[in-house]
């Protein structure tokens, strides 16, 4: 009862918002009280629409709080599996203890006279469904100019509450039909005769053949967490899938760094690009005349790519919100990078409570990548566990994420990087750089082993010639079929391997 007395008062707070704002400026809030009745009658008079009612409306539609009570009151019936007339809402009501705050038996009487006709309730619906979105965004602007004069506000969760209320306001009244099978198969053959006609990925590509054929490119609206070790090679990687889609595809690439800073992750992507030392790179060595030259022609098209960084230390997780949607509609970002997932801020109510903290954060990074149509890849960190654990050549599990199990739950795909030589199990010099690429969990594909090399003084990932052959072969055997996969656009990436 303390709970539905606190929903009230609010309620009746949102009432007051409205209609002192009406009062200033000399409109009376939106509403349709004919209507509201016209509903109730209609739904204490015939059973189907209340279905529909239920179906369509919700408390906050209706304006009057003696109508929203009585309306409340039905839902109650409904979800008992009580039948709605007048005798059991004002039953209802009477048990709630409002009964004659809404006016009685004889209010509900009133009502169930004051029908046109039960088959006009659709269109009552959608007049009080309008009425409701007018009324949410007034108090979305209010919220809004109320948080905009506040300086304590950080500009950031400013703009990121101002666009969430809005989007609220309307999403809240907004129905998303039942869809029947036939609709929906016309719709996937569509999206596969689209495909069909696509030349190459479905997705951004990562620029490893072998990675790409199992996941046909990073798919939109996927959370794709990466994860390893300290020190085997994340932010090495990462950067290699940055630069592969920003430069070699011309994809814009956000890439949020919350431990390194931005010159740190520009010096390891020229290493990288220009193939030269990378103890030169960090001013170790010198470097000679023609390495001038050849570290000028390399960086050429990596200073032209469209690949954004961003270093902001410990950033909060709404600024991230904020700065990725403007990233992705000002700057038509394709991919979105964060190194590292357990760096950010999670929401100030959870601080302290690390787990719950780190769920809040999966769960906001899925459905970021959901609402803006891109793929986030969050890299992680592994728990000291996946080095411990006897048996199982030392690879990763799923369960060695660390801090919490929601980050497995969220994942749409899950990728470990996997050194033997990083955990004492290689002591051949010539496999020191053989690494594994794990795709341990693939919700829309098949998991399985990547062989690469690391290529530590490069910081670069390469395939090995294993790998390519049996891509080769497969890619080949498909083609014969006329249902391949086209190579063309990996003629880059077989010439310099």
């Amino acid at each position: 009862m303390a709970s539905q007395a606190q929903k009230t008062r609010k309620k009746n707070s949102d009432g007051a918002i409205i209609e002192s704002l009406g009062v200033e400026m000399g409109n009376k809030p939106p509403q349709a009280l004919d209507v509201e009745q016209a509903v109730l009658g209609a739904m204490l008079l015939e059973g189907e629409c209340v279905d529909l009612a239920m179906e369509e409306l919700t408390p906050s539609c209706f304006y009057d709080p003696k109508h929203r009570m009585i309306f409340e009151a039905m839902v109650s019936l409904v979800s008992e599996h009580t039948s709605v007339d007048i005798l059991t809402v004002s039953n209802a009501l009477k048990l709630k203890g409002c009964l004659e705050e809404v006016g009685g038996p004889v209010m509900l009487a009133n009502l169930s006279e004051k029908v046109g006709s039960a088959a006009h309730i659709e269109y009552y619906i959608k007049i009080l469904k309008q009425k409701t979105v007018q009324r949410e965004l007034i108090t979305a602007s209010y919220d809004i100019l109320h948080n905009a004069f506040d300086d304590t506000v950080n500009m950031d969760d400013l703009i990121d509450n101002a666009e969430t209320k809005i989007y609220n306001a309307v999403q809240n009244v907004v129905r998303r039909e039942v869809q029947n099978i036939g609709s929906l198969i016309n719709q996937a053959i569509e999206n596969l005769e689209k495909k069909q006609a696509i030349s190459g990925l479905s997705g951004v590509p990562s620029g490893f053949v072998s990675l790409d054929t199992i996941t046909m490119g990073w798919q939109p609206s996927d959370l794709i967490i990466l994860a390893a070790r300290p020190s085997v090679g994340k932010t090495a990687f990462s950067l290699n899938l940055a630069r592969n889609a920003a430069v070699d595809h011309k994809m814009p690439v956000a890439f949020f760094s919350l431990e390194m800073a931005a010159i740190q992750l520009v010096n390891r992507l020229i290493t990288s690009e220009s193939g030269l030392p990378s103890d030169k790179i960090k001013g170790g060595l010198k470097l000679e005349p023609y390495e001038w030259q050849q570290l000028e022609d390399k960086i050429k098209a990596l200073s032209a790519a469209p690949l954004y960084i961003d270093d902001t230390p410990s950033m909060p997780l709404m600024e991230f919100r904020t700065k990725a949607k403007n990233l992705v509609k000002n700057k038509g970002v394709k991919l979105i990078i964060i190194d590292y997932l357990q760096l950010i801020q999670g929401p100030a109510e959870l601080r302290g409570m690390r787990e719950q903290e780190v769920a809040a954060i999966s769960r906001t990074l899925k459905a970021t990548a959901k609402e803006l149509n891109v793929p986030i890849i969050a890299l992680s960190q592994l728990s000291r566990q996946a080095v411990t654990r006897q048996g199982g050549g030392g690879k990763p599990q799923l369960s060695d994420l660390r801090e919490s199990g929601s980050i497995e739950q969220d994942a749409d795909m899950v990728i470990f990087i996997h050194r033997p030589d990083y955990i004492g199990l290689s002591d051949n010099e010539a496999d020191k750089e053989k690494t594994q690429i794990i795709i341990a969990k693939h919700r829309n594909g098949q998991t399985c082993d990547i062989d690469m090399l690391y290529k530590g003084d490069q910081l670069r990932f390469v395939e090995m010639d294993s790998s390519l052959d049996a891509i080769a072969e497969q890619l080949s055997h498909e083609s014969a079929l006329n249902n391949a996969l086209p190579t063309d656009i990996y003629e880059d990436e077989f010439s310099q391997i």
